[in-house]
């Protein structure tokens, strides 16, 4: 009873996914606050030792719904059992990956329950709130942030009334921290005949084709961005260069992967990935809101723009002030000779 869930991607090679160890490391710092338990619900098939990836993330109890029918993951059967669950156990908080199958359940979980759910959260904290009509206050809500309005103002969103109160984080936005690999909770194995029917299996996986990622900027350690200003996929070359030079990524704004310099699997940002490399160089980026709520958790930023007042030097450690393709062959040039 009002504790916290996160409910748990199992991966294909069945593990629990990143993001999902990402939101326990975050709701168990929530429980903590909010004086109360961590939870994880895990429903897939052979998942036995699965909690041995969770229990040291701080986690005090584990739901798990063990079935060859669960796996892979299916709607229908899925909604189901975390529904009725969540009326079962009335939790105060829940999170979901903002994946994509966190965001094919959570939005169906919500609409069930009736409950508020706030999605591609970039962060999320507990304080009170006052309503300004009825003068009531709440205490101990979950602070739902995310861009709002086009990435023009940061909002924060609460649900005062409806429980849980729900949200998804995308990848890459929480911080991975174990608590204890000591720590141990208890398992609470479900009876799946009484959250299911054979009619949430009417839709069957009969054969499923499944691409390797290609690029993966996420792990990155140094990653070279590049933004609108830096003009052309032609200039986008530059960047590459340097890239390889230096052992880092090539990553991208939602901008210029729009104008067609860059594929969308190097998107860094609020639509495209959350990345947190020691160091970030930002090549004729303005900025916004959006890019930056994807990669501001960066060791060490620095920024390459004509604009002195571009918003991203507000939050880059070394500015440079002058034109991506004059400054970047300089740097490259200078890096080959120290590195000699």
């Amino acid at each position: 009873m009002n504790n916290v869930i996160v409910y748990c991607e199992i991966t294909e090679e069945g593990h629990v996914a990143d993001v999902s160890l990402e939101l326990l490391s975050k709701g168990r710092k929530l429980a903590n606050e909010i004086n109360t338990q961590l939870e994880a619900i895990i429903i897939g098939n052979n998942l036995k030792g699965i909690e041995k990836e969770v229990f040291p993330f701080g986690v005090d109890n584990i739901y798990l719904a063990d079935d060859k029918r669960l796996f892979p993951f299916s709607t229908l059967p899925h909604a189901n059992i975390v529904i009725k669950l969540f009326q079962e156990q009335k939790p105060e908080i829940a999170l979901f990956g903002a994946t994509s199958v966190g965001r094919d359940l959570a939005p169906r979980v919500a609409s069930a329950l009736r409950c508020g759910l706030t999605a591609d959260c970039t962060s999320l904290e507990i304080g009170s709130h006052e309503d300004s009509k009825s003068g009531q206050k709440f205490d101990k809500l979950l602070y739902q942030i995310r861009p709002a309005f086009g990435g023009n103002i940061i909002a924060t969103i609460v649900n005062p009334e409806t429980r849980p109160q729900m949200a998804t984080v995308r990848e890459g936005v929480m911080k991975k921290e174990m608590l204890s690999n000591d720590y141990k909770g208890k398992i609470t194995t479900l009876d799946i005949k009484n959250y299911v029917t054979d009619a949430d299996f009417v839709v069957q996986i009969i054969e499923r084709q499944i691409e390797a990622q290609k690029i993966n900027i996420k792990g990155a350690q140094i990653i070279v961005a590049g933004g609108y200003g830096v003009g052309s996929k032609e200039n986008f070359n530059l960047l590459y260069d340097f890239a390889d030079a230096i052992g880092a990524e090539v990553g991208a704004t939602r901008a210029a992967v729009d104008a067609g310099f860059a594929p969308h699997e190097r998107q860094v940002g609020q639509t495209g990935v959350t990345v947190r490399p020691k160091l970030y160089i930002a090549c004729g980026i303005s900025g916004a809101v959006q890019h930056r709520a994807g990669m501001d958790q960066s060791s060490k930023i620095i920024s390459i723009n004509t604009d002195p007042n571009a918003p991203i030097n507000a939050i880059a450690d070394y500015v440079i002030n002058g034109n991506v393709l004059e400054v970047l062959p300089k740097m490259l040039k200078y890096y080959r000779q120290n590195s000699k």
